[in-house]
């Protein structure tokens, strides 16, 4: 049986559950980047119509698909971020008919907290809200908009977005953090909350459970924050940030994943060893209580330029079951190699 089969079955057994048992079934991916028109070039083949397509039956199983906007949507203009050295500055661009394309491959929430929410000033940060809400689109994490509340196919969401980086809600601020998930939990059923955060680089996939700096900059400790908005409430933590894979963890039941790499960022990334590929990750959770019950990583590669296909290889399995044993071994919930997430 070939693995795309065997996962399309998976996931019809994991919606019938869903549907007879009260569970919700709820997917994540780490940093999307279509493609941009600046600098001129990077722009992907076919308009990037196509970049989604080999994932697409991953991306539209779950009840709800969460993927990072890494980058503004915005046509042309903006005020471009400061840079030392213009020919290595990455400001990323993507003209806004690209954000249909998300929508298209399944996709209902999106995070606007990172370090290229900014790349084109305030117009580039308002194009990008306004787009995302234009398609019809969920988003949060800026300090305009920390968090949001919304009802999707009957169920009521709560979610709120994080990153260390200018005009966005910050993840060092772990207070106001556990503030503003105690106040989704209130109001909400589910509550997922993201985070960029933590070093970037081939060498950074481990959770140090330390404040990580990166050229300078105090990165955050994620694995404190995430525990933190755990404790206030959340029900689901999706990370993104180093760029490569890290580890899961399950902690009060609750499902943790501390970086899902690259998933789609065509052109002007680093996608040479565990930068090109990455987890699309499966949670299975109890809708009155957003327990953990079970889940699903599918692993994928980006070839060439970027855009995400299969992996026959399964790297991004392999690095999440060695990281995770490596850096939470205690934690409650075994990996098989086929990518099936269990209790113990």
């Amino acid at each position: 049986m070939r693995f795309s089969i065997a996962v399309t079955l998976l996931l019809t057994a994991l919606r019938l559950t869903a549907q007879s048992s009260d569970t919700l079934l709820i997917g994540g991916v780490g940093d999307i980047m279509i493609g941009t028109n600046y600098p001129a070039g990077h722009l992907p083949p076919n308009d990037g119509k196509d970049l989604f397509t080999p994932v697409k039956e991953y991306l539209t199983g779950p009840d709800l698909m969460f993927g990072n906007c890494e980058g503004t949507f915005l046509d042309s203009g903006g005020t471009m971020k400061g840079c030392s050295d213009p020919k290595k500055c990455y400001a990323f661009r993507q003209p806004t008919r690209y954000a249909q394309y998300l929508v298209d491959a399944g996709f209902d929430l999106m995070s606007m907290a990172n370090n290229h929410v900014g790349d084109f000033g305030e117009e580039g940060r308002n194009s990008t809200g306004a787009t995302l809400s234009k398609v019809g689109l969920q988003f949060a994490g800026l300090v305009t908009k920390p968090y949001i509340i919304f009802d999707h196919n009957g169920v009521k969401y709560g979610f709120a977005a994080f990153a260390p980086n200018s005009g966005t809600q910050d993840i060092r601020d772990i207070t106001e953090a556990k503030r503003i998930v105690a106040l989704l939990d209130s109001a909400c059923e589910i509550v997922i909350v993201s985070f960029h955060g933590g070093a970037e680089g081939s060498t950074r996939n481990h959770v140090t459970k330390q404040t990580e700096m990166f050229l300078g900059e105090n990165r955050g400790n994620v694995y404190e924050f995430s525990h933190a908005c755990i404790d206030a409430g959340a029900d689901i933590v999706f990370g993104h940030g180093p760029h490569v894979t890290r580890a899961v963890e399950l902690y009060k039941d609750r499902f943790i994943a501390y970086s899902m790499g690259n998933f789609c960022t065509y052109s002007r990334f680093n996608l040479s060893g565990n930068g090109g590929y990455a987890p699309i990750i499966h949670v299975n959770v109890e809708r009155k209580t957003g327990k953990f019950i079970g889940g699903k990583i599918i692993p994928i590669k980006q070839p060439g330029e970027g855009g995400p296909v299969y992996d026959e290889n399964k790297m991004a399995i392999k690095d999440i079951q060695s990281l995770t044993l490596a850096d939470f071994p205690s934690t409650p919930i075994s990996i098989a190699d086929d990518g099936v997430i269990t209790m113990k």
